[in-house]
This record gives structure tokens, sequence and C-alpha cells, in this order.
């Protein structure tokens, strides 16, 4: 409905909903190729990928304390390759695949819940995506964890570890070794 000339506040909010959802759905269809470095999947996650992406909280592990999670639960995590600085991601490729990055969203602002905003940023990857940071160290999720506060990925190869809020490695909190859980680290 209009009026003089002009489209009704509602009017604008569905058309504005429908051009955000149809950016979304293309990014999505571009994250799913399988071709380029640092290209993405979601393997073993359900829910709607996009939902999570550019959003940061805090979860309790009673194994390894306090962790940063994406927007639907799942553990995230850091790799010692990469570097905090200046933030450089080096997990491209087949790395991704079971590794994907947690990209920003389109807004170039992260949702955060627990998490000081000072402390996140984005770096750019080879592909020219975007993904977030926590104190300089590239955030990813890890395919084989397939429900929220999985926490798999934790000490894999002895270079993976989930991220504290403060961008730190998890450790366990009695004082255990971290553990190199074999299959697939990079």
């Amino acid at each position: 409905m209009t009026t003089t000339g002009r489209t009704a506040p509602r009017d604008r909010r569905l058309t504005l909903l429908a051009a955000g959802t149809l950016a979304a759905a293309a990014l999505v269809a571009g994250c799913g190729s399988s071709g380029g470095s640092g290209s993405s999947t979601s393997a073993g996650r359900t829910g709607n990928p996009g939902q999570s992406q550019g959003t940061l909280m805090t979860a309790h592990d009673a194994k390894l304390g306090t962790l940063v999670t994406d927007g639907q639960g799942y553990t995230l995590y850091r790799f010692d390759q990469d570097t905090n600085n200046p933030s450089a991601s080096h997990c491209t490729d087949a790395c991704a695949s079971l590794w994907p990055p947690e990209t920003a969203n389109g807004s170039g602002s992260a949702d955060l819940k627990g998490i000081d905003g000072k402390l996140v940023s984005t770096v750019t990857r080879p592909d020219g995506s975007h993904q977030l940071t926590l104190d300089g160290w590239p955030l990813y999720r890890y395919s084989p964890d397939t429900k929220p506060g999985d926490t798999k990925g934790q000490g894999v190869d002895g270079t993976w570890f989930a991220a504290t809020p403060s961008g730190a490695k998890a450790m366990p909190v009695n004082g255990g070794t971290p553990g190199t859980p074999s299959g697939g680290g990079y």
C-alpha cells in the first residue's frame, strides 16, 4: 500500500527483509562451492548456517571451562599455525572444509554475548571472505562437532584448541593436559 507516492513503513521493511534474504541465499550458495582456497562447508551441522555467522557467545564446558561458541552453540576453535599479530589465516582448501572459518556477517560487525567487543575483529581470507577473529586469532568450527557443545576438535594434532573469551587456548580446568586426539587435523 502506498500513501502519496511513498511506500508505507511496513512495505519498506518487507522489501528490505526480502532483499536481505536473497543476499544471504546468494552468499550461502557461493560458500557451498568446492573450489577455491578458503572455501568452507558446514558438513555435519544442522540448522541454517547463516544464522550463526557473526554471532559469538560463551558457554561453559565441564572439562574446559568457559568457551566461545557461534550463535547456534557450536564450539569455536583457534589454530596454532595461524598468527594473531598480524592476524592471518593459514587454514585453506581441504583444511577449511574440515575446519570451516567463522565468517563475519554482512554488516561487518559481530553480535556479541559475553565477549569483549574490543577483542573481536576480522581478517580477510585468501578467497576474499572475512573471518571473525578473537584477540587476533581467526576462529573456526570443527565439522565432526555434530551438536552444540561438542568439543571434538580440542587438542587435535596439538594445534587446534577451543577458544576462550579472551582468545586464549582452552585447557582442562583440573590441571590435565590438552591431549592430542588424532583424526584429520592440519
